[in-house]
């Protein structure tokens, strides 16, 4: 058997290191015993298939003869694939914060044989540069540390364990009302770029946890700058080269202020949170550009991310033939050579492509020269010379496709989709939805528990608080557009597992891992939102939904413990807890909104504009039996008038009387969502 122990995993990221000279072992028990039996410390390295900076040490250190031959020799060494076991990834990289140190992949972290932390950092080179020493020199100091000074090792560990572990007696949870959700958004609108969106300076994320507030806040509370402040920031990301305008989809962020440069790698879950974010935005505003780039966004996602069986893939890389980037930039004499000098001009002018180039002497598609769409028959040319480009750029060696099937992520696709099916009347988009939710429902699911991930017909890893949290957040969002009750209940039973090995009875709140994930040293809880959302915002925002469903209190008894939980962690830092304030709007102000169907079928005047209404956050139920409203809910009772179709708003407990017509809606709804919350 090779020494090298990676050829019989599934994960893509772990299998592009299976011919490393490097005696890779997964994580799991047999590994962190030979750590045990050896006395060897643990060189503990994780990434993940798209990462570019993982490709770069790869091929520099883990595919060197003379590196591996350190590693092997001093260490016992363990891969991990972020994306499967976030987990693991979630501790050990808030160990490397506590060192003070910045976070980021691969990751590298040097563990005792017991597996706990004493040392680490990211991307180390072969050889010194950047400022770092080179790797072989780390790698050998590190291992005389360990053998030479334990009692510094032991210091290290206990003290990051300590932090790690940290049960800080509950605090008195602060009092957080809209008043200060509406000033926290005033001040949160202030630090984003006027100019190009986003958060001021660079590199640039597409933080949607922060724009998702923003937009929420500008709503409910009539702030024109935070709207216009996610206005900016969506049309430029949408003309940006962070957008692919040849197939749709956006990459993972931007290393400019502009969103010209971006870092290539396409992601599930970051193009799942701007069609969520886009479709939101685009029922207030009506954008043009938002329509086009959702359609062609989840064009691409259809087309090019979903997997046999009906789940959808992780991502695509950034690299292709050891190159970050060569995939997708042009030069201007190739774009000459498929369009012709003609079509050739008016892309170019259009796309930003040049014959010096916009960036390191090639060219990335972009129409940051003009935030609109062209005039209509500019866009339809456009159009078939980006279709030419793309058969062409087929032709190209594609980037690596890491097609393993993430339950969150998956979670957030399909409510993204479900969302924006019944605002744009998709039925193709729900029908993709529907076939992922089942997916995962019959494919990475043991009774009530979930996996974390499948690939090659096996599923793998437990299940985090944040796969049940966004699965719940699908089966909602699917009950929304289908009406099915069916949906409810699997929500219902995913929130019972979350309550029942989730829970933290000592100090409140969901902890990331169950109460029997075997081989971890500590249970991460935190409120902090990372390029996913937390969670816990997540769960607070589901549970105040499934009471709304339901009528049972204890949903909204545990969205308000959930919050209380937190509360003292966001009163100190609100703008990494956005995830969590966006669920306390939800507490303060839930929206519901009943459409009762009337004897006429179809979908009548006053249903299409309930779909398409900008009411972020309601729940939005369209219902043929007046019977299946809950009994304690605020619609209790509400029927159909006259036999017609009939709309009921209720913000809170205060509901609208019933309407019959779209125009009443529409005005009653933008005068019942607004609430006056400054402070006094």
């Amino acid at each position: 058997m090779s020494a090298n122990r990676l050829a019989s995993e599934t994960s893509p990221y772990l299998l592009q290191h299976k011919d490393n000279p490097v005696h890779w072992r997964a994580w799991g028990e047999e590994a962190l015993a030979e750590a045990k039996r050896t006395g060897k410390p643990i060189l503990l390295s994780v990434g993940y298939a798209a990462c570019h900076w993982c490709h770069v040490m790869a091929h520099e250190s883990f595919e060197d003869q003379t590196t591996a031959d350190v590693m092997n020799e001093l260490y016992v060494n363990i891969k991990v694939d972020r994306e499967e076991r976030p987990d693991i990834d979630a501790i050990y990289m808030a160990a490397l914060h506590t060192l003070g140190e910045q976070g980021g992949w691969p990751l590298t972290m040097f563990l005792t044989p017991d597996a706990e932390p004493f040392w680490g950092g990211t991307y180390f080179p072969k050889d010194e540069r950047y400022g770092k020493p080179s790797f072989v020199r780390v790698l050998r100091e590190i291992a005389r540390i360990h053998r030479q000074e334990p009692a510094r090792v032991a210091q290290n560990s206990s003290a990051i364990l300590e932090r790690l572990r940290s049960s800080a007696p509950r605090e008195q949870a602060p009092r957080i009302g809209e008043p200060a959700l509406r000033d926290l958004a005033v001040r949160a609108a202030t630090l984003v770029d006027p100019v190009h969106g986003g958060m001021e300076g660079a590199p640039k994320f597409p933080q949607y946890s922060f724009f998702w507030f923003l937009w929420r806040a500008g709503i409910r509370y009539d702030l024109e700058n935070a709207r216009v402040a996610v206005q900016t920031t969506l049309d430029h990301i949408c003309q940006g080269g962070i957008y692919d305008h040849l197939a749709g989809g956006f990459s993972r962020y931007s290393v400019d202020e502009r969103w010209l440069v971006p870092h290539f790698e396409k992601m599930l879950s970051d193009n799942a949170l701007l069609i969520d974010l886009m479709t939101e935005v685009w029922k207030e505003t009506g954008s043009p550009l938002l329509e086009q780039r959702i359609e062609e966004t989840i064009g691409f996602v259809l087309s090019d991310m979903r997997t046999p069986g009906g789940g959808f893939a992780a991502s695509w890389d950034a690299d292709s033939e050891g190159e970050e980037g060569k995939f997708y930039v042009w030069s201007r004499s190739e774009i000459d050579q498929v369009l012709g000098a003609e079509d050739a001009a008016l892309f170019a002018k259009h796309y930003d492509v040049t014959a010096p180039g916009n960036f390191e002497g090639h060219n990335i598609l972009n129409r940051l020269g003009s935030l609109r769409l062209a005039a209509g028959e500019v866009e339809v040319r456009l159009a078939s010379m980006r279709a030419r480009l793309r058969q062409h750029r087929a032709k190209r060696i594609p980037p690596g496709f890491d097609d393993k099937v993430l339950a969150d992520w998956n979670g957030l696709m399909i409510a993204a989709l479900a969302k924006a099916s019944t605002a744009f009347e998709q039925p193709r988009w729900l029908s993709a939805a529907l076939g992922a939710y089942r997916f995962i429902a019959e494919r990475i699911q043991a009774g009530d528990r979930l996996f974390h991930c499948t690939r090659a017909g096996e599923g793998k890893a437990p299940a985090t608080a944040s796969d049940y949290a966004n699965m719940i957040g699908a089966a909602i969002a699917l009950h929304e557009a289908t009406g099915a009750a069916g949906y409810v209940a699997d929500a219902r039973r995913w929130a019972g597992v979350l309550d029942r090995h989730y829970w933290l009875d000592d100090r409140g709140g969901y902890a990331f891992t169950a109460d029997d994930t075997a081989g971890l040293i500590v249970r991460t809880r935190t409120a902090h939102d990372d390029a996913t959302p937390n969670a816990n915002g997540v769960m607070v925002s589901n549970l105040v939904k499934l009471y709304m469903l339901t009528g049972e209190v204890s949903y909204e008894d545990r969205a308000k413990a959930t919050f209380e939980a937190f509360a003292p962690e966001a009163a100190r830092g609100p703008l990494a807890c956005t995830g969590l304030m966006t669920g306390l709007i939800d507490l303060e102000a839930p929206q519901q909104l009943v459409i009762v169907r009337g004897a006429a079928s179809g979908l009548g005047l006053l249903e299409r504009a309930a779909r398409t209404l900008a009411l972020p956050g309601a729940l939005v139920q369209v219902i043929d039996d007046p019977a299946l409203i809950a009994t304690s809910s605020a619609t209790a009772g509400k029927t159909a008038i006259g036999g017609k179709t009939t709309a009921y708003l209720c913000v809170g407990r205060t509901c609208s009387a019933p309407m019959t017509e779209a125009h009443g809606l529409v005005e009653t709804a933008r005068a019942l969502r607004r609430v006056n919350a400054r402070q006094p």
